[in-house]
Formats: C-alpha cells, structure tokens, sequence
C-alpha cells in the first residue's frame, strides 16, 4: 500500500490540492483554524500564554501518576471540574515559580541536581548488584510518565530552582513561643455542648409519595436518573510480560550466561582501607596547598618505608576526625560509598599496598588497602533459576519490541477488524463495556485515558474503526474497537421508580427534620430548650466527641459572649441539628515537649502563610492571569 502511494505522488499531491484550495475559497482559513481551538490560551504568566493543550496534558500525567500510585482512588474524582482547575492553577504556580526562579537567577548546579537524582527511591530502586543504574529500566521509569530521562532531568533541575525561590522564607519561619501560645490556645479551646438532632430517617414514615409525586419529582430531576454514555468494545493487548511465558531457553545460552556473569550476580565486593588525610583548608593559596601536599609526600615515604606503621602514623598524623583514632580504619565498603577519586584508587589496589598521594575535595590521601571481602561465587544450579528469569525477561522485551511494529502496522492497515493482528500475534481478542470516563474499580488498559479517548473519539464512534497502537505503560501495547455505542440518555420512570421513591423519601424527610429543628432552635432562643437536648460534652478541635464536623464547626464557632449560645446546623440529607454552647473551657496545660512541637508546628504554618503572601506578590509582579471561570463549589446532596 505505502510502495503504491510512494510510485504515485505526484498525482495523489495534484489530487489534494483541487481537494484543499475550493475548501479554503468556500469556508476561508478560519474555518481551519477552529481546529487548533486546543491552542487557545486558558491563563498567562509574565505575558506568556499557557494553552489549554498544556493544561490537558498536565492534567493527564497528574491523573496518571496519582492512579499509578493510588490504583482505588476514584478515577471520578479526578474528572470532575474541580480537579481539572486544581491542575490548572498549580500549572500556572509552577511558571510562576520558574519565571521568578529565572528572574531572580536561582540555578541548580549539576552536582545539586546529581545529589538530589541519588537521594530518588524509583531510581535507587533501579541499580544493579555492582551499583550501577540499570539505564534501561531507568528510561522505562520516565517514559511511563511521558518523558525521556534527558526530559525528567530537565524538570527535576527546574523544580530544584523553583523551591529555591520559597525556601528562604519556608526556612526562616519564627513565632515567639507566647504568640504561639496566645493562637494555639484559642484553636484549641474546649467548649462545653449540649446537641439535639432531627434525623431525616425519623421522618421518612411521615412521607407517603403518591404516583404523581413521583412522576413531579422525575420530570424535575431528570438529571438525576442519567444512563451514562458507554460503549462495548473488543481490543487486543501485546504484553510483554505474557511474552516472557513463552520465551524457550537454549541451555548452552544459559550456561555461557552463568560463565559471564557469575561474579557479578553473586554480589558486590567489599574493600578494607586505612588512610591518612591531610586537610586543605577551603580558599587555600597556592602556597598553602603546595606546603600541604610536601607534608603529605613525607608521610608517603614514611610508612612505605615502614608500612607495619601505617596506623600509628594515621593515629598522629591524620585528620580526619572520624577514623584517626582508630588508626585510620574505614571499615568495609563497596563502590558508591567513598568519593569517586578515593574509590576509583582503593579498587585498584592490590591488598596490603600503599596508594601514591589521592587528592579530593577532602585534601590529601594517604590509602593502605587492608582487606578485599569477595562474596563466594555461587554455583550454577544455585542461581538457575535467577538466571532463566534474567534471560527470559530480555528476550520477551526484544521479541515485544519486534512484535510492536507488526501489531502498530496490522491494526492500522486493517482498521475495520482485529482479527489479522490477533491471528499472526496468536493474541486473544477480548471484550469489554466501557464509559467515557475511567470507573471505580477499573485497573489496567481499560482504565488508560489515552484508550478511552481514542475510543470515543468521534471516527471510532462513527466508523467503529480500530485505535491506533497505544502505549499504555508496564510494556504493553493495545488496540481497540468499538462494536456498540449508546449515548448518554434518561432511563424511563418505569425503570428507576423506586430509586426515585427512595430519592423523594430522603429528600423530603430532610426538609421535615429542618423544619422540625428550627422550630426547636426558634422556641430555645425564646427561652425554652430545643426538645431532645442530649447530656453536655466538652468538646474541641482536638476531641470531637463523635459530633460530625458541621456541628462541631458550629460549635466552636458561636459567640462565647451571650451564652448560652444557640445555634443551628443544616446537615442536608442527614436531617439538621441544634447546639447549646454551656461553656468555654480554657485549654488543658500541656506539656513543655509537647508545647515546643506545637510551637515549631505553628511557626511553619506561619511560615507558609508568609510564603503565599510571597506568592500572591510574584502573582501582580508577574501578571498572573488565569482566562477560565473557577467552577461553582458543587453543593451538598439533598
């Protein structure tokens, strides 16, 4: 097909051109442009545009990496509008942190940048026996999250220059011990409380719903009773990880691979070394630094000379505060531990041999290798089946990597069926039902967004053609089709009638609990108690006695001048609560440890509340504007 398209191009551009130039005379380039409308700017920042492309696709890598490190969070949660502008904003703080970040020349060396990619559990999790980081498996870590390790890097330098801008002020936060206090003792106070509550279950045999009530309450909330949009579909699934089941391994090639590596897979050597160090003071002048190292080359010659008292020598003579007063001795180490120069010269010694002079960061070392720990090599039935795994694993993902281009080109070239590539694959084509959005309790392919919006795209709706091959991580490709799709649509009344007689239950045995509480909460403020006033509790911030956080909020937040204070609390669905505030109690004393955790506790906050003031600051600075409404706040359910 491609040979045929290649042999005739010229005619096929001749073709598209009298396809393209009547459209662009009919409807104009504007009409080309409403497909760029991805490319609409959604907020700027220091007159830069960040499009709603970039906001997509940032809310699409946060979305992953939250369902990769939370597989039952609620995939809904995730969609909402809410979480959408969540995303949007901290896109917009994170270049507002790199545009101050450059403006006010904060940047991250390369050793930060090294340190900090060391101190990264994901990647340490990825080296080898010898200490060495497995690569491959490092750019698989990064890919899955859309990137390349060149990409990874890049952001983890920016986001170690964009914590530079706040760290001066979340490092600095102080608050004096009794401000703290003064504060800290007011969110804590105690009150004592009496509550009366109206569950709206109390009620519900009051509601008796006739058919026409419900057919009202239907007609009224249709939005209610929505059958989702969803599709059935039938796709296929190239996984590495099921290709390694049927790798066969060759026993000559697992005995070559033992011979190869056997050192290696048994563990890592360890070295014993003792040293003398002499100390170049930072800033130090030539002549300093010179007059040092002739110090150093005297003790050289010294213990070569007499190597028996190398550890007298290092006892007087080194210092290094850490092992000059046992002679010396570092103990065992493996490679990663020492500073490369040192580490590079203890591997190379032979056991008992003195080193030439080594200069480090440090200053001058002096390096006696004392003992090598090699760990005893084991045998080749012991480390079989550590082997077969190794081999199997290598040979799946090259075999993966070889079926990928077949699987991309089948699916592609046969769009209108499966079938070719699961037959030449020997893969099984499953199916599924599927809905726009990912949902609870979905995991795997079928919960990929990248699958799902391909799915529903329109061309797979209308056509009912196959996705593209889609990368969906963990070594797996997929490709799916859709066979069914039934749009979003109100079920009949017939259907869900008695999820709309519960519905119309609750909600109206709420509002007879409501009404039923404010009529207490009204004859208690003219002077006589609200019904059902249950026994006092004293309750806080700390212990809230069981109350829901609605009534304790209310609780704690009534005017201590007037009491008793009444107060009433409308808890939706759950029906509605009255609360006597009796009396403010002061907090309990607290211990002086525990006083000076809260004390710091509190100073961080304050800091933090500082380095938003800063923030909000960088924002008019900066010209910080972000172009799409904030979704309305979604209100209680009734």
């Amino acid at each position: 097909m491609f040979d045929s398209i290649r042999n005739h191009k010229k005619y096929l551009m001749g073709f598209l051109m009298i396809l393209i130039i009547p459209s662009f005379v009919l409807f104009g380039i504007e009409g080309y442009t409403r497909f760029n409308e991805s490319g609409q700017p959604v907020a700027t920042v220091d007159g830069k545009e960040i499009t709603k492309a970039e906001w997509d696709q940032a809310h699409q890598q946060e979305s992953q990496r939250l369902r990769e490190a939370m597989p039952t969070l609620d995939s809904r949660l995730l969609d909402s509008e809410g979480a959408r502008y969540a995303t949007l904003e901290r896109l917009v703080r994170q270049r507002l942190l790199s545009a101050a970040a450059s403006k006010l020349n904060l940047y991250t060396s390369d050793a930060r940048l090294a340190r900090d990619l060391q101190q990264n559990e994901a990647i340490a999790a990825l080296r080898k026996s010898d200490g060495s980081l497995d690569v491959e498996a490092y750019r698989q870590l990064v890919s899955r999250q859309g990137m390349t390790p060149e990409m990874f890097e890049a952001r983890v330098r920016a986001d170690l220059s964009q914590r530079q801008v706040s760290q001066g002020i979340l490092g600095s936060g102080f608050a004096p011990t009794a401000l703290a206090s003064v504060s800290l003792n007011a969110f804590f106070e105690r009150r004592e409380v009496r509550v009366a509550r109206f569950a709206a279950g109390d009620f519900a045999a009051q509601v008796k719903p006739v058919d026409a009530d419900l057919e009202t309450f239907y007609n009224a909330n249709q939005a209610l009773f929505q059958a989702p949009e969803q599709a059935e579909i039938e796709y296929l699934v190239l996984d590495a990880a099921a290709l390694q089941g049927s790798v066969a391994l060759n026993e000559a090639d697992v005995r070559a691979y033992y011979d190869q590596n056997a050192s290696r897979l048994s563990g890592t050597e360890e070295r014993r070394a003792r040293h003398i160090l002499l100390t170049v003071p930072a800033g130090a002048s030539a002549t300093d630094k010179d007059a040092v190292r002739q110090r150093a080359e005297a003790l050289l010659a010294q213990v070569r000379a007499k190597p028996a008292s190398f550890a007298e020598v290092a006892k007087a003579q080194s210092q290094d505060p850490g092992s000059a007063t046992n002679g010396g001795d570092l103990d065992y180490f493996g490679r990663g531990a020492m500073v490369k120069p040192f580490e590079d010269v203890v591997f190379a010694l032979k056991k008992d041999a003195i080193s030439d002079l080594v200069e480090t960061e440090f200053g001058f070392h002096i390096i006696q290798l004392t003992d090598i720990k090699a760990p005893p090599v084991r045998s080749f039935e012991a480390m079989r089946a550590e082997i077969e795994a190794d081999l199997k694993k290598q040979q799946a993902q090259k075999l993966f990597a070889e079926a990928a281009d077949t699987f991309s080109n089948l699916v592609y070239e046969q769009p209108d069926t499966l079938k070719p590539a699961a037959d030449r694959l020997k893969l099984q084509i499953r199916k599924a039902t599927v809905q726009r959005q990912p949902q609870t309790g979905v995991n795997g392919v079928l919960a990929n967004e990248r699958l799902l919006g391909a799915l529903f795209d329109t061309e797979s709706l209308d056509k009912k053609r196959n996705t593209e091959a889609i990368d969906v991580g963990s070594g797996q490709l997929v490709s799916a089709r859709v066979i069914n799709h039934t749009a979003a649509h109100t079920r009949p009344l017939a259907e869900v009638r008695e999820e709309v007689r519960k519905r119309l239950v609750a909600t109206r045995s709420a509002e007879l609990a409501r009404a039923e509480g404010e009529k207490q909460l009204q004859a208690a403020k003219s002077g006589t108690d609200a019904k059902g006033l249950g026994a006092a509790t004293v309750v806080s911030r700390e212990n809230a006695q069981g109350l829901a956080q609605p009534v304790l909020t209310a609780a704690l937040s009534a005017n201590p001048k007037a009491l008793p204070a009444w107060v009433g609390v409308d808890l939706g669905d759950q029906g509605y609560a009255v609360v006597k505030v009796e009396k403010v109690l002061q907090r309990d004393v607290r211990p002086a440890q525990a006083l000076s955790q809260e004390v710091q506790q509190y100073s961080q906050w304050w800091a933090s509340a500082e380095n938003e003031a800063y923030v909000e600051t960088l924002k008019e600075r900066f010209k910080v504007r972000i172009l799409v409404p904030e979704p309305a706040a979604a209100a209680p359910a009734r």
